[in-house]
């Protein structure tokens, strides 16, 4: 894969891109590297995933997870 690679001032970049504050009026390092052409890629198909894969390997929460937690848990939790 061919690829640029050069340092430059950023103020030669400022007119090109919106660069942040911390990147202004100092060298830095540009890498060009091509782009796929979006028209040109393969169209590959996605995997299906199957919804609720684990659900018979995860226990059931029982119900006194869904219950308020003790005023002294809560105080430990600063809350």
């Amino acid at each position: 894969m061919e690829y640029l690679r050069k340092t430059v001032s950023s103020a030669e970049l400022s007119g090109i891109f919106d660069l942040p504050q911390s990147l202004r009026n100092i060298k830095v390092e540009v890498i060009i590297l091509p782009a796929e052409d979006s028209a040109n890629a393969p169209e590959t198909p996605k995997a299906k995933r199957r919804i609720g894969f684990a659900k018979d390997k995860i226990p059931p929460l029982p119900d006194s997870f869904f219950e308020p937690l003790p005023e002294e848990e809560l105080q430990l939790w600063g809350l």
